[in-house]
């Protein structure tokens, strides 16, 4: 009896010193995580690993592995096309991420298998860390011929081509389906949406989101000289949400577990009709509703998706919203703390270089601006 008691008592001791151990590398968050200075494109997004405690960041044209302290792990080069936001997938260890060939027409997830990353200077095509899944849903929206001329007009904003006003995508996010909170996990994929106060038909956040179980038959090395097509026949959902024209969509998007809402961070619009706020929260707790896709050229019907009922409210076009940043780089830690990503530049041995900084906010809900700063 003596000799279980003893060790029964070990046990219970073993337990309380381990598990809140354990939740304290878990939960390890500094204020601030620097993320270097790069010769490259400026940030885009981020990505946080907080088992392993890395953070992820794209640099346009470079991907950065850093560990909490800000210290360099390894990083991706060789990138041609652009590389956005990304979101890393607890459920398989990997980090996703846009990516953008529009001269190729031709858009994808990149999927880093980041264990791999261990060095800098690993080459995105010859490296096996990366690879790649086609977006078809995208590139029709993207070359669409709006005007039926039968020209496909490229890489502007100054036409009534690209339906919805797709310039292809940026912002990526896991979550649940919308409106369960506890739905499956799938990929969600924000559209970048051009700038253009001449037409009607580009005032939603067009979001596309993939259930991606089976998604590795589709996975091909990243090729950028020969563009692959290897992807998804449909989308599982495409979402509208009307917010009035942004400039090139959601930069950053991220499902908020403690909320349960979905944060989208814009570049301000220009349609003087909308009140053009940097920031909206799809409300997470309400379903989509099938209903009109207004602007379009023909009657169009769509699966809508609402703004959360608070913050700041424009009473002519009913949009909420707040005033905030997340442009370059936003992700949730699902316990009421986020970071979000300040970009900078560095003048080096007289090169100019892009800088990162991710510093640590907590929900407060309050407007304009509905964060403050963790010290």
């Amino acid at each position: 009896m003596r000799v279980a008691q003893v060790l029964l008592t070990a046990l219970m001791a073993s337990t309380l010193v381990t598990a809140p151990a354990q939740a304290a590398v878990r939960a390890e968050a500094p204020p601030e995580v620097y993320g270097g200075a790069w010769s490259s494109g400026h940030v885009q997004g981020i990505a946080v690993d907080q088992k392993k405690g890395y953070m992820y960041f794209s640099f346009t044209n470079l991907l950065v592995k850093t560990d909490m302290k800000g210290r360099p792990v390894g990083s991706v080069t060789g990138f041609t096309g652009h590389l956005g936001d990304l979101d890393f997938n607890s459920h398989d260890g990997r980090v996703y991420g846009s990516l953008e060939y529009k001269d190729a027409k031709a858009f994808y997830i990149a999927i880093f298998d980041v264990d791999r990353i261990t060095s800098l200077d690993m080459n995105a095509e010859s490296s096996d860390v990366v690879s790649a899944v086609y977006l078809k849903e995208v590139v029709d929206d993207y070359s669409a011929d709006m005007d039926g001329d039968g020209v496909f007009d490229g890489d502007t904003a100054k036409t009534a081509d690209h339906r919805y006003g797709c310039s292809g995508i940026d912002g990526v996010s896991f979550g649940p389906e919308f409106g369960r909170r506890h739905g499956k996990q799938k990929l969600t994929v924000a559209y970048g949406i051009y700038a253009n106060a001449d037409r009607q038909d580009n005032d939603y956040q067009v979001l596309l989101q993939y259930d991606i179980d089976n998604w590795r038959r589709y996975e091909r090395p990243l090729s950028q000289a020969e563009s692959h097509t290897s992807g998804p026949g449909r989308v599982d959902g495409k979402y509208f949400v009307r917010t009035g024209n942004t400039t090139y969509g959601v930069q950053n998007l991220a499902y908020d577990g403690y909320t349960g809402n979905w944060f989208m961070a814009v570049y301000k619009g220009v349609k003087p009709q909308f009140p053009n706020y940097s920031f909206f929260v799809v409300d997470g707790s309400r379903p989509a509703v099938r209903g009109p896709v207004e602007g379009q050229r023909q009657p169009e019907q769509g699966e809508l998706l609402s703004l959360l009922h608070k913050g700041l409210h424009d009473a002519a076009s009913d949009v909420w919203g707040w005033e905030f940043g997340g442009q370059y780089g936003l992700a949730s830690l699902g316990d009421g703390r986020y970071y979000v990503t300040r970009q900078g530049t560095t003048v080096e041995d007289g090169v100019t270089k892009q800088t990162a900084t991710s510093e640590l906010y907590r929900w407060t809900g309050r407007t304009p601006a509905p964060f403050e700063r963790v010290q």
